[in-house]
């Protein structure tokens, strides 16, 4: 193991995009072969409802979750669309709550398999809460952060990603070089491996 000091990554992730989905699992393991360290930064998307897209942004959709499910099943992995357009609020807060009680990967997990699957709705606090709560950690705690600084934390986040350029997900920053989607890892693996931060 390098005795290199650990160099932090950026991560941009939103529960409702299938594509962070798909790169959540090779990004924790991320940690395990190169000398970084993950910082994982929760960006809401801004996605518009039916009738509010033009027939080209439609069918752009419906590819985006063919193509998904594509990659989905080569993996193991299901994916099944949305009902509706989703406000992940509720869930993202819960992962900064997650993170600084030291639950983030779990949680993490189970909120993208869950909501792929329409078991979990992530824009509902009490569902989230009651997710929680079948982790063994305390709901109540969940929801006082969420109607006290959980707010401002996920807004400050949103902050650092407009200074970051950020405008989807799963977007991982390093050295300021941004690397777009899931299946851009490959390129962000060289990238670490040029800088030597290979384990």
């Amino acid at each position: 193991m390098s005795a290199r000091a650990r160099e932090t990554l950026k991560l941009y992730f939103d529960y409702k995009s299938p594509f962070a989905y798909l790169a959540a699992e090779p990004a924790f393991a991320l940690a395990e072969r190169y000398a970084v360290e993950v910082r994982w930064i929760p960006f809401t998307l801004r996605i518009k409802g039916k009738g509010a897209r033009s027939v080209y942004s439609e069918w752009k959709v419906r590819y985006s979750y063919m193509d998904a499910r594509r990659f989905a099943n080569r993996r193991g992995l299901r994916i099944l669309g949305p009902r509706k357009v989703y406000d992940s609020t509720p869930a993202l807060i819960g992962a900064l709550h997650a993170q600084r009680e030291g639950f983030f990967r779990e949680y993490t997990e189970a909120v993208y398999s869950r909501f792929f699957q329409r078991e979990l709705e992530i824009d509902l606090p009490l569902e989230v809460a009651k997710l929680i709560c079948e982790l063994g950690r305390s709901q109540e705690d969940y929801l006082d952060f969420l109607a006290g600084p959980g707010p401002g934390e996920l807004e400050r986040a949103l902050e650092e990603a407009h200074a970051d350029r950020v405008f989807g997900v799963p977007i991982f920053v390093f050295r300021n070089e941004q690397f777009w989607g899931h299946d851009r890892m490959p390129l962000l693996e060289a990238r670490l491996t040029e800088h030597g931060l290979g384990r």
